[in-house]
């Protein structure tokens, strides 16, 4: 295991707990949002995605901590997280005003991108019920320590949504470390959640408060910079040009700042188009590099979701196997086969993920 004490799954409640806020999606499929007349709707955050792919992929016990207004949407959201198995004992209600002005339910709306156009997410989460989350108001204590709880994963998307949550992720940060827990953050950078509460800046003095309380440390293409404030290596002229070389040269850059820090992955994306990524994953752990199979032309049906699903199978494999190497490939085989279906969450089995990495191709089955 590089260098993570993972508590026995004996006596403890829950092998991985998520903080983070759980959207409704609404999806107009294969046309546009502002041309739609039906969405199907969907549960999704970056957080609980990976809650729920370590549940209804890999079989792990997961909870979600988030709040969500007392209403019929709030509870449809529930229901959906129910189908998912995500324990959801640690949600927090909050009564609704009737009108959302103080308190309301995230939505998301998602277009899925197709050729030479681009996925596109438009949220509409203001005044959410997540948002409005306060130090004190989750007995953490409970969930760590009388509980007991063996990871620990929240990111960069739940501490974006006000002033309070990262104060949030903060204290759970620091009783799970308490209490034995392996802690994950995944920066996540979304321009849009920090263009009006302090921009970048604000983003970098958040992310990098947070990480030094992080064991494992998530982030794509864009992250290390954009959250962290690692420079693009010279080599690359843009994040479209960065590969695993490059990628090694920022991560050796971020572990020496963040020494705590145990494991750091990241998927390596290039998009074709919107419908065809170039898609792999690299690892760092005992002071090596894994790099996980790297396949080009991946077709993608719906990439939202993709990196949550790597961060979901890279847990798996290090709480499974302790093997880095093994665990990337869990990571990036989840990852490509979360992109072949709609939503944000997988709908892989752990069987199917396990033929990808030893090499199935996409033959009918019978």
């Amino acid at each position: 295991m590089p260098g993570l004490q993972i508590l026995s799954a004996d006596g403890c409640r829950y092998d991985m707990v998520a903080l983070g806020e759980v959207m409704l999606r609404l999806d107009p499929g294969d046309v546009r949002i502002h041309t739609a007349r039906s969405f199907r709707a969907w549960e999704g955050g970056g957080e609980y995605n990976v809650a729920r792919g370590l549940r209804r992929c890999f079989g792990l016990r997961t909870a979600i901590v988030t709040a969500l207004a007392d209403n019929p949407v709030g509870r449809l959201v529930e229901d959906l997280m129910l189908q998912g198995g995500v324990d959801v004992s640690q949600v927090r209600w909050v009564r609704s005003d009737g009108a959302g002005r103080h308190v309301r339910n995230g939505l998301n709306f998602t277009e899925r991108g197709f050729g030479v156009r681009g996925a596109l997410g438009v949220s509409d989460r203001g005044h959410t019920a997540a948002s409005q989350l306060r130090p004190g108001e989750v007995d953490w204590e409970q969930i760590f320590g009388t509980a007991g709880t063996r990871w620990f994963h929240t990111g960069g998307i739940f501490a974006a949504l006000s002033a309070s949550t990262p104060d949030v992720a903060d204290e759970a940060m620091r009783a799970a470390r308490r209490h034995g827990a392996v802690v994950s953050y995944d920066l996540n950078y979304r321009p849009s959640l920090w263009a009006d509460y302090g921009g970048q800046d604000r983003a970098q003095e958040v992310n990098r408060s947070l990480v030094g309380h992080a064991d494992v440390l998530f982030g794509n293409e864009e992250d290390f910079t954009a959250a962290l404030g690692f420079d693009v290596p010279a080599t690359a002229a843009d994040f479209a040009d960065l590969q695993a070389g490059d990628f090694q040269q920022m991560i050796a850059s971020v572990t020496r700042e963040f020494g705590q820090l145990r494991v750091v992955a990241t998927t390596l994306r290039t998009a074709t188009t919107a419908s065809v990524n170039d898609w792999g994953a690299i690892a760092w752990a005992d002071g090596r590099f894994y790099e996980a199979t790297y396949r080009p032309g991946l077709a993608i049906l719906d990439r939202v979701g993709g990196g949550d699903s790597f961060a979901s199978g890279l847990i798996f494999g290090l709480m499974e196997t302790g093997d880095p190497a093994m665990a990337v490939e869990y990571g990036a085989a989840h990852g490509a086969l979360s992109m072949t279906t709609p939503g944000d969450t997988s709908m892989a089995t752990k069987a199917e993920v396990e033929a990808l990495m030893r090499g199935a191709g996409a033959r009918v089955r019978r």
